[in-house]
């Protein structure tokens, strides 16, 4: 199994229980603190493919950044994508990735699916 790469915020309840259900299958884990280390806005384009949902379905509009951003539900992908980059805390989590797919971990147990899935 290759390795998984989870985008999480250690503050966030639904990313730590993500991270508890993998961590107890010993799935191997590469932890990115998206808050400390951003991902840029080509990081983000490709997350973006991986996860196969617009940027609209994973920004968090109930954030004040969201406002200060300039973002409404008007706003391309373009616009939210390079708000994520600069405010990550936009960013919707936990996001995990294996290979070419990704899933948002909402709720937390869906990040399973990438457990036994192939690249």
């Amino acid at each position: 199994m290759s390795k998984l790469v989870i985008y999480h915020n250690p503050r966030c309840a639904k990313s730590r229980q993500a991270l508890s259900l993998l961590q107890e299958r010993k799935v191997p884990l590469e932890i990115v603190e998206y808050l400390k280390h951003p991902l840029s806005l080509n990081e983000l384009k490709a997350l973006r493919q991986k996860l196969g949902l617009p940027a609209s379905q994973w920004v968090r509009k109930k954030e004040k950044e969201y406002a200060q951003a300039g973002l409404s539900a008007a706003s391309s992908e373009e616009e939210i994508l390079a708000a994520m980059a600069r405010y990550p805390i936009l960013m919707e989590r936990p996001i995990v990735v294996r290979g070419r797919k990704a899933v948002l971990g909402r709720p937390p147990e869906r990040v399973l699916e990438l457990v036994d899935a192939t690249d």
